[in-house]
């Protein structure tokens, strides 16, 4: 029976576990988690356009006689670029960049004629040309992608090459305006780009940058423009074409439950529960195993009704059956006891039935083929069950008992 009730507690308790795990998973919610990882998206997706403006500030070893005000010059730039993934991307376009320094003598590129700082002479130019950059975003590499994140901190390393621009003279002396000289410059660029998000399709920005400039042409066997670094600003602003976030991986959610102390409650008291369960059936099973002692009733009882000594048909054929198993069992001893219940009678009357009862009942043994030594008769003048005077039929018997 123990174990029939732990097996059952524990059916009904992985019942209502289950019942419970199946509500859970119907309250489940799937979305993507961008720190899962992202997805590669098609080629299509994550393109970008940025233009930006600012200011330029050149260096080369004799531009340092300059004074520093008079070095800065305008700067722009226009890119179209894309990211291949959330932390790599890369672009390309054009890059403009004014330029202030001096120069040795009267020939070189650049010189306005008339304008000079001691004994150097100002020069004056621009370059504009190609440029191609590789970008990392720094931000979604040390911190995770997240799609809706305010800044984002981008550095990149690039490469281009320029065209010159210098001021031009007539042979009056007279400015005619910015032309192309044969002149092509090499430059390779680094900086940092600073993206802070203003809407889904906008950011605006400041890209800090130095550019090293290298001439590849000379005057004269002399180098003009020499060696130089541009030290740039800008501010920028982006449009990001659709597609733009990433695709990640789509995860479950599982609702917080608003408060578990009820759960635990119960987990607790099924626990303990179990526990009980568990000592009861260890008790059980290491119980010592109990000896029962038989206790034999008497081998038949004849039964009579108020004042009556004689036997019955009924009582008659009980007798005679009880005969012959006594006959089957000769080595044994019987005793023939005769009852009378004490609630009716004299004590006269009651000695004279118990003692005619029991010798009825030992003649017809004898009767019929029980030897008389396996037989003793005796009386009894208690009550055979005392169960008190409502019960009194219960004690008019005769009882035949094996001996001890």
């Amino acid at each position: 029976m123990k174990k029939a009730t732990l097996f059952a507690c524990a059916l009904a308790l992985f019942g209502a576990q289950a019942v419970s795990a199946q509500e859970v998973a119907q309250e489940l919610t799937y979305q993507p988690d961008p720190s899962q990882g992202v997805l590669l998206n098609r080629m299509q997706d994550n393109w970008f356009i940025t233009a930006e403006g600012g200011a330029s500030f050149y260096y080369a070893p004799v531009g340092v006689h300059r004074a520093v005000a008079d070095r800065f010059m305008p700067a722009a730039s226009i890119y179209a670029g894309k990211w291949f993934s959330p932390v790599f991307g890369g672009r390309f376009g054009v890059n403009y960049l004014g330029l202030k320094g001096l120069a040795e003598g009267p020939n070189y590129f650049g010189v306005l004629r008339g304008e000079m700082v001691g004994d150097y002479y100002k020069t004056k130019f621009a370059e504009i040309g190609p440029v191609f950059d590789l970008m990392v975003n720094l931000t979604n590499w040390w911190c995770g992608y997240k799609p809706n994140r305010v800044y984002n901190a981008i550095g990149y390393v690039g490469a281009g090459g320029y065209f010159t621009l210098t001021k031009h003279y007539n042979e009056a002396g007279e400015s005619e305006g910015f032309k192309h000289i044969e002149n092509e410059v090499f430059t390779l660029r680094v900086g940092l780009l600073q993206n802070f998000r203003i809407s889904e399709q906008m950011q605006i920005g400041l890209d800090l940058r130095a550019s090293g400039l290298s001439s590849l042409q000379n005057q004269g066997g002399a180098n003009w423009n020499k060696k130089g670094i541009s030290w740039q600003g800008y501010l920028s602003l982006t449009y990001n074409f659709k597609k733009r976030d990433w695709t990640a991986p789509v995860v479950p959610i599982c609702p917080e439950p608003e408060n578990c102390d009820a759960l635990r409650a119960r987990l607790a008291a099924a626990d303990a529960r179990i526990a009980d369960l568990e000592k009861q059936l260890r008790d059980c099973l290491n119980r010592p195993v109990e000896t029962v002692v038989e206790n034999n009733g008497p081998l038949a009882t004849v039964y009579y009704p108020i004042g009556v000594s004689r036997l019955s048909a009924e009582n008659q054929r009980v007798v005679k059956a009880i005969a012959g198993v006594m006959t089957q069992n000769p080595s044994k001893k019987y005793v023939v006891t005769g009852w009378a219940d004490n609630y009716t009678g004299t004590d006269a009357i009651n000695v004279r039935l118990r003692k005619n009862r029991a010798e009825g009942v030992q003649k017809l043994l004898v009767k019929s083929g029980v030897p008389a030594e396996q037989l003793t008769v005796t009386t009894n003048n208690g009550n055979l069950n005392d169960l008190g005077e409502k019960c009194v039929a219960l004690d008019r018997a005769v009882t035949i008992d094996e001996a001890k």
